[in-house]
């Protein structure tokens, strides 16, 4: 047997077959298009950070706005009980909207120091909310000296997990909860921590040496597999090891499974909106 993702019903999907899929264009005009995420009410949410908007896009009547001046919104998820959950790095925090429209500022400081710019962000089952600071725009004045990961309770507890010298980026977790995956930009590498009941992360370990192009987003399958966004999807195993790549006719910034089966991948390039089907569905924690 080839190297590659054995699925349900003896179907095998290769390195070959990924970059086989067919990748369909969904929209375009969105030069800061970043942070999908699917609701389960039927429809994708996505960011334009340019042009600070928050877009949603319905596959029966396509993309409306779903809201503007979102000071710079970035990387958004949603928790169980279909809130959303924001990275706004012109405003340097993370907020929350309720399913009402409320919007309610998280978090936007550690230890009374602004942070950089939020960037992406995921929340596991039972609350505990995962998110990257790095820095890609200037700041006229830097308040933190460092980049950060960070893990925030439901109790309202902020602690920092790592504080890497390359910026993080892209993060995710195992379909279990019990693994937290950090893709760094400048490293071009992936780490993972071990995540206790409590949400504490330990066991810092290198996953990933060396990625194929320099990652942005990420999202995990319900296999465990990893997709990394760059020049294209770059796919691993849970175990780092390379399975394939999907091409894309831009580069890639973020991705998120979705529709009823969360079979899709849409992905968000330099402009425009993509998505290809898949055989396994994502991960999801909400």
């Amino acid at each position: 047997m080839r190297l590659g993702i054995c699925l349900l019903a003896a179907v095998c999907l290769t390195a070959e077959d990924y970059s086989a899929l067919k990748v369909e264009s969904v929209a375009t005009g969105f030069p800061g298009a970043e942070g999908p995420v699917w609701s389960r009410d039927g429809y994708l949410l996505f960011s334009d950070f340019e042009n600070k908007n928050i877009h949603k896009y319905d596959p029966a009547k396509g993309v409306s706005l779903f809201r503007s001046d979102s000071q710079g919104a970035n990387g958004n998820t949603l928790d169980r009980k279909g809130r959303l959950y924001t990275c706004e790095y012109v405003a340097r925090r993370v907020t929350r909207t309720s399913k009402s429209g409320k919007v309610e500022v998280l978090v936007d400081r550690f230890e009374g120091k602004r942070f950089n710019a939020p960037n992406d962000i995921v929340v596991r089952r039972d609350g505990h909310v995962y998110f990257t600071d790095p820095l890609f725009t200037p700041l006229d004045k830097r308040d933190l000296d460092f980049y950060g990961v960070y893990h925030w309770t439901p109790g309202g507890k902020l602690e920092a997990i790592a504080k890497p010298k390359g910026r993080p980026n892209g993060i995710a977790l195992s379909p279990d909860g019990r693994v937290l995956y950090v893709a760094n930009t400048d490293e071009q590498n992936v780490r993972a921590y071990d995540l206790d009941k409590a949400g504490r992360a330990s066991n810092e370990r290198v996953l990933i040496e060396k990625l194929p192009s320099r990652p942005d987003g990420m999202r995990v399958d319900a296999k465990g597999n990893l997709f990394f966004t760059g020049r294209a999807i770059a796919v691993y195993s849970a175990k780092g090891e390379a399975l394939g790549q999907i091409e894309l006719p831009e580069g890639a910034r973020n991705c998120a499974f979705g529709d009823a089966d969360f079979r899709t991948l849409y992905i968000t390039g330099q402009n425009s909106l993509f998505r290809v089907r898949l055989e396994t569905p994502g991960a999801v924690h909400y």
